[in-house]
């Protein structure tokens, strides 16, 4: 037999130490332990106590992320004002930086479904329902333009409670707005100071985003996401306003002139305004015309009576002009500066010359109040920021709002002064069936009864005017269905910098220096002109289409005049509870608008002050009845 040769103890000690054996060992060890993993969570071995026990852990884990959800996107949460807010001030010592953050957050939420809402619908009972420009919004509670500028995120601002959101400014050309630091907080106070500028990234660019947003809907709504559901949209077959895309919301677009765009040339500015109308208002339930920041040079000096008559009537004209068959409501935002009775008188003169449906009554402040005594002192910093150049924004501005809002009530009145009722329409509005053309004619029919003898040579001149302002009132529509103007309008004036005149004469010259890049411009200009053109067609296309599709005659009914209807005041500035802004509708305006209360209260603030509002109208029920506070609490 073969001898069998044992393995020395220092061999079996080298043979550990080396590499195969130490690989074939954790092999095995991995073995092991996944054999024994494996069975202590068989089933058939596991206690059954065990089991209940995972089950039960398992579901409070669920049910507490549920709950934790619930309440993080409440906007009843006090994590809003009480975390979140003072965390971002913490955290970005800039506001304006703080403001973005959480703007791209709001965004971001939004998108996956994570945002805050108003949960509970508590405007369905209808207790704080309006009426403005003919449709009926769910509560007077706006925000007013700064919070969105570039309609980033119209619908997670609808989502938290407001029946009326203002985005911008827009301006038509981007630009980039004073240079930064312009933004300062005066957190004992509650306030702000900013000198924006109105940047902006220009009305092409808010275009382009609401446009998408129309089509996103359109596609929800079965109708495609292309031109033809987004007409369908315009045109009501969805059933909401073509702007907010909710049923009692309305949305609001605030335009401005450039900065670069002279204040002195007002055919300049008035085509700045044209622009922005033209190119916004299919996709707004209300344009406002900004006439009173105070951080754009000149730009307050357009609100005397001539200038601001001429540029109110030519938006008046573009947003009559849309293709849509609700027009979208026009409003000026007037600074709380021009105060006295000359400004006021001026300014309502032109609100009822231009026909304009409204005013929005107030903005930020060039004067520094005197801080509140209720809250807490400035600081040494604060007392040095009140220094900075801006506009002013703060619960101190409240009685400046309240008496501003009484006094553009008296002023306007309920029907247009004498002087306004008896002229004629503005040229831009021919297509008025009623109002204005209606009551031309009545009295030219009075003038001919009183006066016969004012025939001129060709007869009766009297007459033959009746007959052709009587001309808007004959069945036009195949003439009409023929020159409709297209979804989206051309602009008259080549895209160019106005902040760079010289370079621009340069440009204009065949032999300048920069004639090569001259030759780039306008190539990427007829580009874009061609791009438009092509827009312009499937537009054309496209609405044609629809109306053979839904099988009826374009019910775009003419616009029925409202300059003899009682303008709307909107007013913003100070409003930082519910019992304010009862005290600011009792007053005449229609709708509330917050700015600062919102950046220092967070997304529960319009909640909180629609639940102050509800108390308060309770309030004042039970005490009619004679109840006592304790018993109106406890109700």
């Amino acid at each position: 037999m073969p001898r069998v040769i044992q393995p020395t103890r220092q061999f079996l000690s080298s043979q550990r130490n080396s590499a195969c054996f130490r690989r074939t060992w954790r092999q095995h060890q991995f073995t092991a332990q996944t054999t024994r993993r494996h069975a202590s969570t068989d089933p058939a071995t596991v206690p059954a106590g065990s089991r209940v026990f995972n089950f039960f852990y398992g579901t409070t884990l669920l049910l507490g992320l549920g709950l934790i959800f619930v309440y993080v996107t409440d906007t009843r949460a006090s994590v809003h004002r009480w975390v979140v807010i003072p965390a971002l001030r913490t955290i970005y010592k800039d506001p304006e930086e703080a403001h973005e953050i959480g703007n791209r957050s709001l965004k971001q939420l939004y998108t996956f479904g994570l945002h805050p809402r108003e949960r509970g619908d508590p405007d369905q009972q209808g207790d704080l329902a309006i009426e403005v420009f003919g449709q009926v919004l769910r509560n007077p509670i706006g925000t007013s333009a700064g919070i969105d500028k570039h309609a980033e995120i119209p619908d997670p601002l609808f989502a938290i409670g407001p029946a009326i959101i203002e985005l911008g400014g827009t301006t038509p050309q981007p630009q980039s707005g004073n240079q930064k630091p312009r933004v300062f907080r005066l957190e004992s106070q509650n306030a702000l100071i900013n000198r924006y500028g109105l940047n902006s990234e220009g009305a092409d660019h808010v275009v382009n985003q609401l446009r998408h947003r129309v089509r996103r809907f359109a596609e929800k709504c079965g109708f495609g996401h292309d031109a033809q559901g987004e007409i369908l949209v315009l045109d009501g077959h969805a059933g909401v306003p073509p702007g907010s895309l909710t049923p009692g919301k309305l949305l609001a677009i605030n335009i401005a002139k450039n900065k670069a765009t002279p204040e002195n040339d007002i055919q300049a500015v008035t085509k700045d305004y044209t622009y922005c109308a033209e190119r916004l208002a299919p996709y707004a339930d209300i344009l406002v015309v900004n006439v009173s920041s105070p951080n754009t040079p000149g730009l307050r000096g357009l609100q005397n009576q001539e200038s601001l008559t001429q540029i109110l009537t030519s938006v008046v004209k573009a947003a009559r002009s849309v293709q849509r068959t609700n027009k979208p409501a026009v409003m000026v935002k007037v600074s709380p500066d021009e105060d006295s009775d000359d400004q006021v008188n001026g300014i309502c003169q032109a609100i009822w010359e231009s026909d304009v449906d409204g005013v929005i009554v107030g903005n930020t402040t060039n004067q520094r109040p005197e801080p509140m005594p209720h809250l807490k002192p400035l600081t040494p910093i604060e007392e040095q920021r009140l220094l900075e150049t801006g506009g002013f924004s703060g619960p101190h501005l409240f009685e400046k709002t309240l008496s501003m809002v009484k006094k553009y009530k008296s002023s306007l009145g309920d029907s247009p002064p004498p002087n306004i009722g008896n002229t004629p329409a503005p040229a831009s509005t021919p297509s008025r069936s009623g109002g204005a053309v209606s009551s031309l004619k009545e009295q030219m029919q009075k003038d001919l009864a009183e006066a016969p003898a004012k025939a001129g040579p060709h007869g009766d001149a009297v007459t033959d005017s009746i007959q052709t302002e009587s001309i808007p009132l004959q069945n036009l529509s195949e003439k009409a269905e023929s020159e409709k103007l297209p979804l989206i309008n051309l602009p008259t004036a080549r895209f160019y910098d106005k902040s760079r005149p010289e370079q621009d004469k340069l440009r204009s010259s065949p032999d300048g220096p920069e004639s090569e890049q001259s030759k780039k411009d306008n190539e990427r200009a007829e580009e874009k002109r061609e791009q438009i053109r092509k827009e312009q067609e499937d537009a054309k296309k496209a609405r044609q289409e629809t109306k053979q599709s839904v099988g009826a005659q374009d019910k775009r009914a003419p616009d029925t005049g409202r300059r003899d209807q009682p303008k709307v005041i909107f007013a913003t500035g100070g409003i930082t509870n519910g019992k304010q802004a009862l005290e600011i509708l009792n007053a005449g305006a229609s709708v509330a608008m917050i700015y600062t209360a919102l950046v220092y209260g967070g997304v529960g603030t319009i909640s909180r002050i629609k639940d102050e509002m509800r108390y308060e109208l309770k309030s004042k029920k039970e005490e009619r009845r004679g109840a006592t506070p304790r018993e109106i609490k406890s109700a």
